[in-house]
């Protein structure tokens, strides 16, 4: 089952359904074994319905990743008035802490879906995109952080860009 909030309810009720199909997909057969038909088995709708909405498999995908990372993005709540450091540390347990973090389910489909970047433009863009905001974000704590004395001198965007890295392995985990 999907987390609370991975889809929007209020959006298009068919597009809602085809996202929630193709979630229970990946979890059942990941990336390598997923077929249309795979998510058609788990659509209650017509699989001709998945072909008038996507251009086929690896459209849907892209689509359902676009879902998940804003998903994502608008899952990160920093409370402006807190201290650099513990918005920072609340940001990165975002990504990694059990309680906090994606699901088991939902951190492999991710870790399944960033592996297509390395060959195709489509998922590489939807990573680079999200990876900028990641990067934006943390990079403006540090900034506050160093500006607030909380943190040492650093090039907060490259700090930020390795705490992305250590934050992205994590979830892979």
């Amino acid at each position: 089952m999907p987390p609370d909030g991975l889809f929007d309810d209020s959006a298009d009720d068919t597009r809602v359904a085809i996202m929630e199909a193709t979630y229970e997909a990946l979890v059942e057969y990941g990336y390598a074994d997923l077929t249309i038909q795979r998510i058609a088995d788990e659509f209650d709708k017509s699989k001709s319905l998945l072909y008038h909405h996507h251009d086929g498999k690896d459209d849907l995908l892209v689509d359902f990743l676009g879902v998940v990372l804003d998903y994502f993005e608008e899952g990160v709540a920093l409370r402006e008035e807190a201290r650099a450091d513990e918005r920072l540390r609340s940001f990165l347990g975002a990504f990694a802490t059990e309680d906090a973090g994606p699901s088991e389910e939902l951190a492999g489909i991710v870790v399944e879906l960033r592996a297509q970047a390395v060959h195709d433009p489509d998922y590489r863009a939807k990573f680079t995109r999200s990876n900028q905001f990641f990067r934006q974000q943390m990079a403006d704590i540090i900034a506050d952080g160093i500006e607030e004395g909380t943190f040492r001198e650093v090039a907060p965007d490259r700090t930020a860009g390795f705490l992305l890295t250590l934050a992205n392995g994590a979830m892979a985990d």
